[in-house]
């Protein structure tokens, strides 16, 4: 049952984080429409692919590694970003609304009481005489007279609101030229003009009246009677700068308020999140492809110091060259341990210390993978200890086959290693997920047992939370490895929470611990914040 419920809240959990990257990339970004379909569908479809290649790359379907491995890198970098992205997003979001509204605030509304008011001055006449035309002489000069009264703006408390004078104008309208000999058709137009700039709120438009004779139509028959006259009346808009304020004797209905877009027309919030899902999708590629690069590179070599208490003066500048979690598999084969160990001959160890998680799979399948470990060089021997990913390949398959490649086992035992006139306690145990199988789970305090205290101790244990137990039992250096450095940064992080250090140089007490990067990788074939390595031991003495 609670395997079920394991598998039942993984399923829901991968398929929230992938309904939470379609929404940020696709719906977010996208109209509806075929765009939109098919990142829906592609979702569904990369979100049924993790657990296919976590369950299938454990039964041989080693086909759906690559694909599945990198788009779960991919994935969980799509998700970082996207989550880092929320709080900014958020923001501008508020910012863009609060925008919004106050360009609604501004758009034209009624008067505001008790603002300035226009008062009237002396009006003014202009009469305009149009000349006949060269190429129509027989066409009588226009006549136009336009009186008006301009507004003047009194100061701001106490004014009344004043009527604009009125503004007339007269124009006498050229015949037309099929109907020269007719009598014009009589038409007159009243309308009430926008108001100008500068006049003040609340005020009613100045009213402009045009009286003209119409000239009939080309068409019309030179025998037609004129028609009766025609009145027509209209009230302009208000003018662009009137201050929002409707002319008056005009009727005005609220219009929405415009749409918050930006260029070409489209919305500024459809803007946002394109640019984020592009951000997003950019930086978690980048991400993946140098997380890429530096997983399948050659094994760095770091060298760090450590002194031991009790190590002899002959043996000062003792070596000890440790690697772990190489972690073969699917994604890294015989090639991988090749150059494995190439990075660990290069350090012309005297010992070698290989601190557990191997393979991740049974010797049948990876047998030939490991075949290179054969070659590996030291002065003193080479030493394995189980990771916890032995006991889910077959432990005792591979430790029967790490012994046919030249390499020693400890399985909660200790060996004596003598060198240069002095000696160190090399011991090794078991690996905590061996509890319960035929291997056994670690045991410190029995590998340690009789032996001579004035000897230092070096302890091969996979987990660093084993140092507490080796604190207990005097331990002086405990090298492991289980961690890969987090692997992906900011896997790091929740690393911490499960073992007391992620990588690098600790001290317990009078027991000092050093983790390893490893060599390998687990899962995605990516390393972000933590290169592989081999790291190089020099024991000093005080």
């Amino acid at each position: 049952m609670g395997i079920v419920l394991l598998v039942v809240v993984a399923f829901a959990v991968i398929a929230l984080i992938h309904f939470y990257i379609w929404k940020r990339l696709v719906r977010d970004a996208t109209r509806p429409g075929l765009v939109r379909r098919v990142g829906a569908v592609l979702a569904v479809v990369l979100g049924l692919l993790v657990p296919a290649t976590l369950i299938g790359t454990r039964t041989g379907a080693t086909v759906l590694a690559w694909p599945g491995y990198l788009w779960i890198a991919l994935m969980f970098y799509l998700l970082v970003v996207l989550l880092v992205l929320e709080i900014p997003m958020l923001l501008v979001r508020i910012a863009l609304r609060r925008s919004t509204a106050a360009t609604a605030e501004a758009a034209p509304a009624a008067g505001v009481p008790g603002g300035p008011a226009a008062m009237a001055t002396p009006a003014q006449t202009a009469t305009t005489t149009r000349p006949r035309g060269a190429d129509h002489p027989e066409r009588p000069a226009v006549t136009s007279t336009s009186t008006a009264t301009t507004a003047e703006a009194p100061p701001r408390e106490g004014a009344q609101e004043q009527p604009a004078a009125a503004s007339t104008a007269t124009a006498a309208a050229p015949p037309s030229r099929q109907g020269a000999q007719q009598p014009a058709a009589a038409s007159t137009a009243t309308a009430a003009t926008a108001p100008p700039r500068e006049a003040a709120q609340g005020l009613p438009a100045a009213v402009t009246t045009t009286t003209a004779p119409a000239a009939p139509p080309r068409e019309a028959a030179q025998e037609q009677p004129a028609p009766a006259p025609a009145t027509a009346t209209a009230t302009a808009p208000p003018h662009e700068g009137a201050q929002g304020q409707p002319a008056a004797g005009t009727n005005t209905t609220a219009e929405p308020a415009a749409q918050d877009v930006g260029p070409r027309g489209i919305e500024r919030r459809l803007l946002l999140a394109r640019g984020a899902a592009i951000f997003a999708g950019l930086t978690a590629t980048g991400i993946t492809a140098y997380g890429a690069r530096t997983a399948l590179s050659a094994p760095r070599l770091d060298r760090v110091q450590i002194t031991l208490a009790k190590l002899p003066r002959s043996m000062d500048g003792f070596r000890i060259a440790t690697v772990s979690d190489i972690h073969l598999g699917p994604l890294a084969g015989r090639a991988h341990t090749e150059r494995v160990v190439a990075a660990i001959n290069r350090t012309q160890a005297d010992i070698v210390a290989v601190v557990g998680d191997l393979v991740d799979g049974s010797v049948a399948e990876l047998g030939g993978a490991a075949a290179p470990l054969r070659g590996i060089q030291s002065k003193n021997g080479a030493f394995f200890v189980t990771g916890n990913h032995e006991y889910y390949s077959g432990a005792e398959e591979w430790l029967a086959e790490v012994e046919r490649l030249g390499i020693r086992t400890l399985r909660n035992q200790r060996q004596l290693i003598t060198a240069r006139g002095g000696a160190i306690d090399l011991a090794g145990v078991n690996d905590i997920a061996g509890e319960g199988t035929s291997t056994g789970g670690p045991d410190i305090a029995g590998t340690l047992k009789d032996r001579d205290p004035g000897i230092p101790v070096v302890l091969l244990a996979h987990q660093p939370i084993q140092v507490h137990d080796a604190a207990d039992n005097n331990v002086d250096l405990q090298l492991s490895g289980h961690t890969h450095g987090g692997q992906m940064v900011p896997f790091n992080l929740l690393v911490k929470l499960e073992q007391p250090v992620v990588n690098g140089y600790a001290r317990f007490g009078d027991t000092q611990l050093y983790v390893t990067n490893g060599a390998g990788f687990w899962g995605p074939p990516v390393r972000v914040g933590a290169p592989p390595q081999v790291t190089l031991v020099e024991l000093r003495s005080p």
